[in-house]
């Protein structure tokens, strides 16, 4: 198993791809939070990481998206998940390893941003008058999305031999698992009980219950159990082919 960690780990860094992710992703979190003048936060009356919290998840969703879209669809085109799957390892521990080094680079990704409420923090007056319990809520509602946001791609990776349709497919399915049904239930006129299940069942709300501050058991276990029947669907899949 850590064989394939370690694979599918060198396997973004041997090539652009990772780079490219962690630089695409650094750079527009960046210009988001102190350049552009409609959302750098030096254009703020207050000391906020907002901006960056807005624009994360859809950077995110992307970054995801394309990702995954190469793992297990480049495979199935180049005829090497055959190979793979008669390896004397478990479909569960193909689908966790993969799944692992998506979120390991991702993770590591959001690391790369921890200077900016430092420097945010640095910056007030007095010194660090930030809001650190929204700030981690915050970063711990975009790993716990980015779990979701690979689970989704690597179900939608093992449907499709093609990287492209996957990556578009991914995308459009992890926007509507983020705010799709949070969104309908603001645009069409609900019963307050149907309003509140719609947006409940969103990412989007969950992630904002994390951005107060608050650690809700129940909102990780919402994330984690998404996630976890994303992977079991895609491990199915995967053991039909074999």
């Amino acid at each position: 198993m850590l064989v394939i960690l370690l694979k599918e780990l060198s396997q973004f860094f041997s090539s652009l791809t990772g780079y490219i992710i962690l630089a695409f992703f650094l750079i527009i979190s960046a210009l988001v939070m102190w350049i552009l003048p409609d959302t750098s936060v030096m254009e703020y009356g207050y000391a906020t990481m907002q901006p960056f919290f807005m624009i994360a998840p859809w950077l995110l969703i992307l970054l995801t998206s394309a990702l995954t879209g190469k793992q297990l669809a480049e495979e199935k085109r180049t005829q090497t998940i055959e190979l793979l799957l008669t390896r004397p390892v478990s479909i569960f521990a193909v689908v966790w390893c993969k799944f692992l080094a998506s979120f390991i680079l991702l993770g590591f990704a959001l690391l790369m941003t921890l200077p900016f409420p430092l420097l945010l923090g640095w910056l007030t007056t007095p010194l660090w008058n930030i809001d650190v319990s929204a700030i981690a809520g915050s970063y711990v509602g975009l790993w716990l999305m980015c779990t979701v946001f690979i689970s989704c791609g690597l179900l939608v990776s093992s449907l499709t031999p093609n990287q492209v349709a996957s990556f578009l497919l991914s995308t459009i399915l992890n926007i509507v698992l983020f705010y799709g049904m949070f969104g309908v239930s603001k645009l069409f006129a609900f019963k307050p009980a149907v309003e509140w299940l719609l947006q409940w069942l969103s990412l989007y709300w969950h992630y904002q219950s994390l951005a107060r501050g608050v650690i809700d058991l129940r909102d990780i276990v919402y994330f984690l159990s998404l996630a976890g029947f994303l992977l079991f669907c895609t491990q199915l899949i995967l053991e039909s082919r074999k």
